[in-house]
């Protein structure tokens, strides 16, 4: 009976091993090298941003991170001593991270991540049994703040980028971000690596870069004069718009308060965005170049057509007056422009009408976006006319009972200087493949909104503005021609509703004659002064010297022509 129990047993156990050594070899072996097979992401290069001559502004760096396979670490206290000076980590730290219940089976702790290649390098020469080293994405903006509104930031999850947060970073992250390689090994059971083991690679394809518009040095100084501009008036924020009215391209944009991309903390939250394309705000007086725009091109008035302006009119059962107390004043259109009254303005839109006054709004690009495909851009506010009520049917005509963004506004302008084509605006002027293609940008096809002649009319009549006898000498550039507009505008108070302070601006354009330059500054609720000609056209002054000489535009040799403003004695 046992002779017959063993020979089963023997028989047993012959066609169990003919199993494992013939029909299942295949598959344990299979399994076996599945369990020592390591899947490694080689992060790709993200592209870079650079301004338009080729200077850094975010760019990809190559990192580190150490991590542990805490069933494979046989001395934690002695692992974690060798590591502590590299890592920057206490030892005890480093244990605690190590040790962990085993009957988790927890194979992948990390230990330090955002570190530089020298530091995985130094860690790799140690040979600690189950500590390992891997790739990590890295992006650096060596400006700091230059630019961050424009360039934006990046997400991460637990120290690694997830992708872009805000600004071009989230709007081209698809293009920047590349495509991730992966590399197959064979590992022992400590995590390093079998040199005869097969190995298969995938490798990674960087992303594109993108060669923005923007010219690091004028950035640099309209971030500075926004900033100081901010401070010394003690505004809530400011936002400068500097743009090339010919081609539509940002020289730069600007805001204060700003954050550095490299180091964003929770104060940084109120900061993270974009004041030029998001925040709208009702503009004033600088909104009276679409109104008299308007009615220059239907042939209505001229620059010396007369205008009584009393001390006040009503409107809707509203009293409008002007930003000083008057008499009867008789000027011409180009007088209601340079001194920027409120009461003539309005009686020059009662001549355009109001679906007149809402379709040149609109030709100007205002209650629509610009085009510029930045996120979270803002529209502003523009009701259909249908649905003014009479007093908005005059406020708005001076730029109150309705609301823009910066870039809209500075569009506007733009569209004045370029003989009254409107141009999109544009960020990025070209985009370089992995492979070195560069693609340029195209320039969008003008609109014409109003005449030449009406262009240039009205850039006589803004020249006004900046002398003595118009709302704006601060703006006046020594050498050059400069055309422009002051705003005073009521500001909207978000908490409370109704109004509460001001937002002062002004936009221009230089030389007058031959424009290149558009520039725009916005302050909101400023208390140490708040007229635009008193806070915002020297911040005008200020970027726009700079501007025109860092791009080397000679100083016109032509005269403007001189104006009737007052029609009084």
């Amino acid at each position: 009976m046992t002779v017959v129990l063993m020979v089963g047993l023997l028989a047993i156990l012959g066609l169990r091993l003919t199993q494992l050594q013939g029909i299942s070899a295949s598959k344990y072996a299979a399994q076996a090298e599945a369990q020592r097979l390591r899947t490694i992401v080689l992060p790709a290069a993200r592209g870079a941003i650079t301004d338009r001559t080729g200077h850094t502004l975010a760019q990809h760096v190559d990192l580190r991170a150490v991590y542990a396979n805490p069933s494979n670490i046989k001395n934690a206290g002695a692992t974690a001593v060798r590591l502590a000076p590299l890592l920057g980590e206490s030892a005890d730290t480093l244990v605690k991270l190590m040790t962990v219940d085993p009957a988790k089976n927890i194979k992948f702790v990390y230990l330090a991540r955002r570190l530089t290649p020298d530091v995985g390098d130094k860690v790799t020469r140690l040979g600690l049994r189950g500590i390992g080293i891997t790739e990590e994405r890295g992006r650096t903006y060596p400006g700091g703040s230059l630019a961050a509104s424009v360039v934006g930031f990046m997400r991460r999850g637990e120290g690694d980028m997830l992708g872009g947060g805000g600004g071009l970073e989230l709007e081209y992250d698809g293009l920047l971000r590349g495509t991730d390689g992966k590399r197959q090994l064979l590992a022992t059971p400590e995590g390093i690596e079998i040199p005869s083991g097969k190995t298969k690679q995938i490798n990674p394809v960087p992303g594109s870069a993108l060669r923005l518009t923007l010219d690091r040095d004028i950035q640099w100084n309209a971030q500075n004069a926004i900033a100081d501009a901010v401070r010394s008036s003690e505004a809530d924020g400011g936002t400068v718009v500097v743009m090339n009215p010919r081609t539509g391209d940002i020289l730069a944009m600007a805001d204060a308060p700003t954050f550095d991309p490299n180091h964003i903390t929770a104060k940084d939250t109120d900061a993270l965005g974009n004041r030029a394309t998001q925040d709208a705000y009702e503009p004033g007086s600088v909104n009276k170049v679409i109104t008299i725009a308007a009615a220059l091109d239907r042939g209505l008035i001229t620059d010396e057509t007369p205008i009584t302006v009393p001390s006040s009119i009503v409107r809707g059962g509203v009293r409008i007056v002007d930003s000083e107390a008057h008499g009867v004043e008789h000027l011409t259109t180009a007088g209601v422009l340079a001194r920027s009254s409120n009461i003539g303005t309005v009686e020059i839109a009662d001549q355009v009408g109001r679906s007149g006054l809402e379709k040149a709004l609109r030709a100007f690009g205002l209650g629509t976006r610009t085009g510029l495909n930045f996120p979270g851009e803002g529209v502003g506010l523009l009701p259909p006319s249908k649905d003014w009520s009479g007093s908005q049917a005059a406020t708005i005509a001076y730029g109150q009972g309705m609301s823009a963004t910066a870039l809209q506004m500075a569009s506007v302008y733009a569209t004045i200087a370029n003989g009254g084509v409107r141009v999109t605006p544009r960020l990025v002027e070209a985009i370089t493949g992995p492979d070195g293609t560069v693609t340029a940008t195209p320039h969008p096809s003008g609109q014409r909104v109003v005449s030449a002649q009406t262009a240039s009319t009205l850039t006589a009549m803004l020249e006004a503005v900046a002398t003595s006898e118009g709302t704006a000498p601060l703006a006046q550039v020594p050498g050059y021609r400069v055309a422009g507009k002051t705003g005073t505008a009521y500001r909207p108070d978000p908490v409370h509703g109704g109004y509460q302070g001001y937002t002062s601006s002004f936009i221009g354009f230089a030389p007058a004659d031959n424009p290149q330059v558009v520039v725009e500054a916005v302050l909101d609720n400023p208390k140490n002064g708040y007229f635009g000609g008193q806070v915002a056209a020297p911040v005008f002054q200020k970027v726009m010297s700079f501007a025109l000489t860092t791009l080397g535009v000679p100083q016109p040799t032509t005269k403007p022509t001189p104006l009737v403003l007052s029609l009084d004695k």
